[in-house]
């Protein structure tokens, strides 16, 4: 998405480093393409913490390209925003575009040289088309609150911090008004994200710490 800022701390360094650690190896013997789903509630560092494995990757010469969850959404920033505010019951999974993501990762899986996906201008508030040309990538990171439940996805990671643990770096992003309204609709996505945990197979804890997730959904 264009328009987004990137605050990288050391916490995200050093998740990103263990989840590497993890699955380098797995990557450098794969056959086509990987793909890795990084997931967590608003603030968590998935963001930061998928351009951090970009900069690994491409520092270990694997060719890489982070996609956005953000991109897919139905509506632009502003605009989808004001339908919450007229509907809370907007919220949730059903404002992305999860069934076209799924697809432009299908292309990836299936090789294709490139895909055409949204791209949310976010100053304009608008949403744009680009094409991404894949013929040098081998690994794509997806990155999103929803991306644990896409099909398409070799390994998933989720960042365990919930929306209280993420309310300072909510604050000094301030893409948001954080107001009582933001923190409703927070706990609304709180409750449908916890959910995914499960069903991951790394967990970055709140203090960036990583593991291996041998629980239900593995």
């Amino acid at each position: 998405m264009k328009g987004d800022k990137l605050v990288i701390k050391e916490g995200h360094i050093r998740a990103s480093k263990g989840i590497m650690k993890i699955l380098l190896q797995q990557i450098e013997e794969s056959h086509g393409r990987f793909i890795i789903s990084v997931a967590g509630e608003s603030g968590s560092g998935k963001s930061e913490i998928a351009s951090v494995i970009s900069d690994m990757l491409s520092k270990e010469g694997i060719g890489n390209l982070i996609l956005q969850q953000d991109d897919y959404f139905v509506y632009p920033p502003r605009t989808n925003a004001e339908m919450r505010k007229n509907d809370i019951g907007h919220v949730g999974a059903k404002e992305v575009r999860l069934d076209l993501l799924d697809e432009n990762l299908r292309g990836v899986t299936d090789l294709k040289n490139e895909i055409e996906k949204p791209l949310v201008i976010f100053e304009e508030d608008r949403i744009d088309k680009e094409t991404i040309d894949l013929k040098d990538v081998r690994v794509v990171i997806v990155e999103g609150t929803y991306t644990t439940i896409l099909k398409n996805v070799t390994k998933h990671v989720f960042i365990d911090r919930n929306y209280k643990d993420t309310r300072d770096v909510r604050k000094q992003r301030a893409r948001e008004e954080q107001d009582e309204f933001l923190e409703k609709i927070l706990e609304i996505e709180h409750g449908i994200i916890s959910l995914h945990k499960r069903k991951t197979d790394i967990i970055v804890t709140k203090d960036y710490e990583v593991s291996e997730n041998y629980g239900e959904g593995n």
